[in-house]
């Protein structure tokens, strides 16, 4: 959707180009485009199957104290939240639950831990 502004901008400072001539430069944009997608995507995954993924710790940009940090606990300290609580999900089933309580990971234990505890 562009705004009307953006529109009588373009139309004032640019000239008009036959249809033909257009069909074909979105033609070569788009297969620009396509292998331009097709090569970062690419890249991405050989990133990632060399142990790049994590960019900013393979740079040295972020300490190994961070990268130990678990996502959810590090953005409760980026938003300044004091407590949350937390679910893990993977794909349709919920593997993990805890709070963090003042920056600390708290942990209730399940009824079949504390069951095989007394066993």
């Amino acid at each position: 959707m562009i705004h009307k502004w953006w529109y009588v901008f373009i139309r004032k400072r640019t000239k008009p180009i036959p249809e033909d001539t257009a069909v074909v430069w979105k033609k070569r944009l788009s297969i620009a485009y396509g292998l331009l997608t097709w090569n970062a995507f690419g890249l991405m995954i050989y990133s990632i199957s060399q142990g790049k993924a994590d960019w900013a710790h393979y740079y040295g940009l972020k300490s190994d104290e961070e990268k130990a940090i678990s996502p959810a606990k590090s953005w409760t300290q980026i938003l300044g939240i004091k407590n949350a609580k937390v679910y893990r999900i993977s794909g349709l089933t919920k593997t993990d639950e805890y709070e963090i309580i003042d920056g600390e990971e708290v942990r209730k234990p399940d009824i079949k831990e504390t069951e095989e505890l007394l066993d």
